[in-house]
């Protein structure tokens, strides 16, 4: 299956198409812009402070020209988005589309699966620091679920014992070498024959809380709509970590207002917590090896380096509907350094890329190719603008003011604090200060890079287990 797909030339055909996209860009802009004046005028602020300003702007076409491109490339990926949804609900090929809606209305019409259940799968790989406490905030639901397993792959802590003290069944792994998705894999194959239509597995990471109520608006989404194959959770960061943690923080936040405001159309059904109708999984199976990548057999595909972007690439490919509600949210663990955020956020962006390295470019692909060149594109932008600051502080005798570009400045600095505001005054703070998340984000654009250039050069890539914070794991010591 991964024969003929892009694979290692993904991170190439990024590179060269957005390096292309922001040499035009450039060039056009080179080529259009207006004269600078002879000199800059001088001028008092609040009556004593005498500065150097410039009023010179980009001419109105250029500006005009800027907008209606911007406009017209966010409407037409948004447009063929739409489209490719829009042609995957009303298929009716049970073979392209055996997920889609269509095809499972008519192939449920007039049957009654019974009610909706709930089984929860927790992989855990030594994660005694957090795991009680994921399985309490599941008992603690307003809605229960029906059966709780913690799925133990290779532990060597108490793992195992804090898990059956907890009053769950716990299933340890045997001869498993591909962490987290084999260790599912293992317990999925023995779980799927003997669940019904209407019984859905939730898989969620051992270091994740669900606020409550996230049970019972799932089970509420799965019974009203009978198409619906996935929930997925929407995330916010733990409390603690300083900046560090502040930073992703805003940056959860941000990804959270994004999805309501695409009325919970997913990007990525993430691991922390995310809940699959049987039906989905057994069809994921069935079509590894033959319409997606994959093992045959397998519900995640164990050479994914992000098993559950992958899983959700392979729903898609088949016609799956999938949601995240604005009900369904979790608290996950934040990466309390620098050293594991770089590893984290590595996996996360090679990951994402061999994904659609191996699916090439399909209908369900073409979004995740779009915010992959956005990134791109992104990081040259940043880059270049970081760089053409630090260059003119060095050159200049005095600073010179442009009020064009010191407005746009104060309209991207209200948008950052905006899209945090429900984070309270610190992450409003920590955005209005607007210079330490962009070096933030430009320490996620290195990421980027290495992880194109680790997946172009063909280097071997590694899935590693981050330790949960020492903090975490005192603070259950001491329940215990």
């Amino acid at each position: 299956m991964r024969a003929g797909r892009l694979n290692r030339a993904v991170g190439i055909v990024i590179a060269v198409i957005a390096g292309g996209a922001a040499a035009l860009l450039w060039f056009a802009v080179a080529a259009g812009g207006p004269a600078l004046s002879e000199s800059p005028a001088q001028g008092l602020v609040f009556g004593f402070w005498s500065i150097l300003y410039n009023t010179d702007a980009p001419a109105p076409r250029v500006l005009l020209a800027a907008m209606a491109m911007a406009l017209l490339l966010a409407a037409g990926v948004a447009t063929v988005d739409r489209r490719i949804v829009n042609r995957s609900r009303r298929s009716l090929d049970p073979l392209t589309g055996p997920l889609a809606p269509r095809v499972v209305m008519a192939a449920t019409r007039g049957e009654f699966a019974g009610p909706v259940t709930v089984t929860v799968l927790i992989p855990a790989h030594n994660e005694e620091a957090s795991v009680g406490q994921t399985i309490a905030s599941l008992l603690q639901q307003s809605r229960s679920p029906d059966r709780v397993i913690v799925v133990a792959d290779n532990c060597t802590d108490r793992t195992v014992e804090r898990a059956r003290a907890a009053g769950v069944e716990v299933i340890e792994s045997v001869g498993n070498t591909h962490k987290k998705a084999g260790a599912l894999n293992q317990v999925l194959a023995g779980l799927l024959p003997g669940l019904g239509d209407n019984d859905v597995v939730m898989i969620m990471d051992a270091d994740t809380m669900l606020d409550d109520g996230f049970l019972a608006a799932a089970v509420d989404r799965f019974t009203a709509d009978r198409a619906l194959m996935a929930v997925g959770g929407l995330f916010y960061g733990e409390e603690g970590h300083g900046l560090i943690g502040q930073f992703q923080r805003n940056e959860y936040l941000r990804y959270g207002r994004e999805i309501s405001r695409r009325r919970g159309r997913v990007f990525v059904l993430t691991g922390t917590a995310s809940l699959f109708r049987s039906r989905a999984l057994r069809t994921v199976a069935a079509n590894r090896g033959v319409t997606i990548p994959g093992t045959p057999g397998d519900v995640y595909d164990t050479a994914a380096l992000t098993e559950d972007n992958e899983l959700t690439i392979a729903l898609k490919s088949l016609g799956g509907l999938m949601i995240s509600p604005s009900q369904c949210t979790v608290v996950t663990e934040l990466m309390p350094g620098w050293r594991t955020l770089w590893a984290q956020r590595l996996r996360w962006q090679r990951g994402a890329l061999e994904n659609i390295g191996a699916y090439g470019v399909t209908p369900p692909t073409m979004r995740y190719w779009a915010q992959q060149l956005g990134i791109g594109y992104g990081v040259i932008a940043l880059g270049s603008y970081l760089l053409l600051i630090f260059l003119m502080v060095f050159a200049l005798d005095a600073w010179i003011w442009f009020p064009f570009w010191l407005g746009l400045g104060l309209l991207f600095m209200a948008e950052r604090v905006l899209t945090v505001w429900s984070g309270g005054w610190r992450a409003r703070l920590l955005a209005a200060t607007l210079f330490p998340e962009l070096f933030f984000d430009m320490f996620l654009n290195i990421v980027y890079l290495k992880g194109v250039a680790d997946i172009a050069l063909g280097r071997t890539a590694t899935w590693k287990h981050l330790t949960p914070a020492p903090a975490r794991a005192s603070e259950e010591a001491e329940q215990a």
